[in-house]
This record gives structure tokens, C-alpha cells and sequence, in this order.
């Protein structure tokens, strides 16, 4: 992404989207009230209400030291200091009222395109792609079920086993037999 408001916003959408696993409508919800950050350079946010909180109890998400680094770098060009993060730029660079939720898709297709994805792979991106993709390399990476559940505000497994059946086939029983008895 380009170094504009824009551009600036767009990576702050991403690595926040990324971090938090936060679904689109989470995602455009955000405060700046809600941002608490640490001496260690990271930091949390408070989702207020999600679809499996309608009583908004809330749930804390982590922020990475990176993703902190961006949305202070979006929030100080765009001179918002409260109420919702995420908000539209206009032509000229006048920053609008908060994105809308469809808005979140719409920007990841066109992050994708910008960044040389064919338009086939750029219209399969929705807004709940950064979401399935943290959750995937979680589990890629060796975390455990509650961990990833909890870094999703999931409340059973269900989703988490869904985004993650491909990774999980390819660890499976079959394929590291597969291995040991060398047919590859």
C-alpha cells in the first residue's frame, strides 16, 4: 500500500483484522477508547459486542507491537483521537464517518489486487479472510485449539476445525505414515 491516509488505513485494517481475528462487523466497531497499550510495545482492544457476545460483556484481543505501530501511523495522519478507528478517506484525503462493514471486503479485494493477486483469487477474499488466514497460520504453526479459540473469541471449536481441516489432513495419521514409509 502506497504511504497515503489511505494507505495508511488500509494496513492498519489488515494487521488489526489479522491480530484480533475480528469478524468485519467487530472490525468497524472499534474505538480508540478501547486501545490499551503496554510498556512492551504491543497492546490490547476491547471488542464490545461480537455475534457470540449480544450482551456485550466485551472480549480483549492482542494487539502486536507491528499492528500498534500502524494504527498509531493511521490514527495520527488521520487525526482521529476517538470514536470508531476504521473510517472512510475521501477524495482529497478528508476523513469520513466509520467504515461499514460491507466496506472491510471491498478494501481486502482491492489490497489484493494492488498487490499482484489475480482477480479469480481477489474475488474469493471476504471480509472474514484475514480471520480464517490467522486462525490457519496458528494452527500451521504448532498453537494449540484454546489458544486459537480464544485468540477468535470462538466459544466452541467448531469454526476453528472447519478453517483449519486442510492443515489438519495434511498432520494427520495417514500422512505421517505416508512419510515414515517413504512414498513420497
Amino acid at each position: 500500500m502506497p504511504n497515503t491516509l489511505l494507505g495508511l488505513r488500509n494496513r492498519a485494517l489488515l494487521a488489526v483484522a489479522y491480530d484480533t481475528l475480528a469478524r468485519r462487523s467487530e472490525l468497524v466497531a472499534l474505538l480508540v477508547e478501547d486501545i490499551e497499550a503496554g510498556a512492551d510495545g504491543a497492546a490490547t482492544i476491547l471488542i464490545r459486542r461480537s455475534k457470540v457476545d449480544q450482551e456485550g460483556m466485551g472480549d480483549i484481543r492482542y494487539l502486536a507491537p507491528d499492528t500498534l505501530r500502524h494504527l498509531r501511523a493511521w490514527l495520527a495522519g488521520a487525526g482521529v483521537t476517538s470514536g470508531p478507528i476504521f473510517r472512510g478517506v475521501a477524495k482529497g484525503g478528508r476523513v469520513a464517518g466509520a467504515l461499514s462493514a460491507a466496506a472491510v471486503a471491498e478494501i481486502f479485494k482491492a489490497m489484493a489486487t494492488a498487490a499482484g493477486v489475480s482477480v479469480a483469487d481477489a474475488a474469493r477474499i471476504s471480509g472474514h479472510s484475514s480471520r480464517v488466514g490467522a486462525a490457519q497460520d496458528m494452527a500451521r504453526h504448532g498453537l494449540e485449539l484454546p489458544s486459537i479459540m480464544q485468540a477468535g473469541g470462538w466459544r466452541t471449536a467448531t469454526m476453528v476445525a472447519r478453517y483449519t481441516a486442510r492443515l489438519d489432513a495434511r498432520r494427520s495419521g495417514a500422512a505421517k505414515l505416508a512419510v515414515l514409509q517413504d512414498r513420497g
